[in-house]
């Protein structure tokens, strides 16, 4: 783990000790956690924990954590900085709590393990928030896409999506986009909420603009209606609803 990442750690456990968390609430979800091929924890008593207002982590009690307990020091009060072990390797930098709202739960750091499920399904970046909507619709709208002054999507055959307290994005078919324009990109990006999305770049008058295009190959069942489907970055070029610049 980088030492930017253990900082961070550290900073989050000042942070719950001083102010404890924005929220908490039981989880009535079936939680697994996999690592080095064992599930460490199997869970029906997880707990969602806000951090921060944006979105919750899972935090799982110290009970139902089968990784066997190494070290540990205390970092701030009623919290210990501690580290597990599985039969392969350790995992250092999982917070305990002793006291408060938080007391019996363990704070695993959603990336250092191999998989996290929801029942019998595999979740990426972190929880999705039970209070958030992602609700996707086909729609005939006129959609129009310009860049540097050229027109390069056109069409009446977009998909919507509506995420709450966010913009509307929108999915355009693959065919109203000019190929010649476009060339792959490296870069992914992971949501909880879709999934690995790859990315294009955009050539317009010579010009190259880096990333202005995602897509979803496989995204998760539940945003199935996007798969394939192309979307530009909103904030990035200029888009036009039935004739109404956004």
């Amino acid at each position: 783990m980088s030492v930017g990442k253990i900082l961070h750690i550290q900073k989050l456990a000042d942070n719950l000790a001083s102010k404890g968390p924005f929220k908490v609430e039981d989880s009535p979800k079936r939680v697994r956690i996999l690592k080095d091929g064992k599930y460490i924890v199997n869970t029906t008593h997880a707990k969602y924990v806000w951090e921060h207002p944006y979105y919750p982590q899972y935090y799982v009690p110290r009970s139902e954590v089968t990784a066997d307990f190494v070290q540990a020091h205390d970092h701030s009060k009623g919290i210990m900085m501690c580290t597990f072990h599985t039969d392969i390797q350790e995992i250092p930098n999982v917070l305990v709590f002793t006291e408060g709202s938080l007391a019996g739960l363990v704070r695993f750091d959603f990336k250092a393990m191999d998989a996290w499920f929801e029942e019998d399904q595999r979740i990426y970046v972190h929880p999705t928030d039970p209070y958030k909507r992602v609700d996707i619709r086909p729609s005939s709208r006129h959609v129009k896409v310009v860049v540097d002054g050229v027109t390069v999507a056109d069409t009446s055959n977009a998909t919507f999506l509506f995420e709450t307290m966010l913009r509307t994005r929108y999915y355009l078919p693959a065919t109203c986009i000019d190929p010649k324009l476009l060339s792959e990109s490296v870069t992914v990006t992971s949501c909880p909420y879709k999934g690995d999305a790859s990315y294009y770049n955009l050539t317009v008058n010579g010009k190259e603009h880096k990333d202005v295009i995602w897509y979803y190959k496989f995204p998760i069942p539940e945003s199935a209606a996007i798969t394939g489907k192309l979307c530009f970055y909103n904030e990035k070029v200029d888009v036009w609803i039935d004739g109404v610049k956004e």
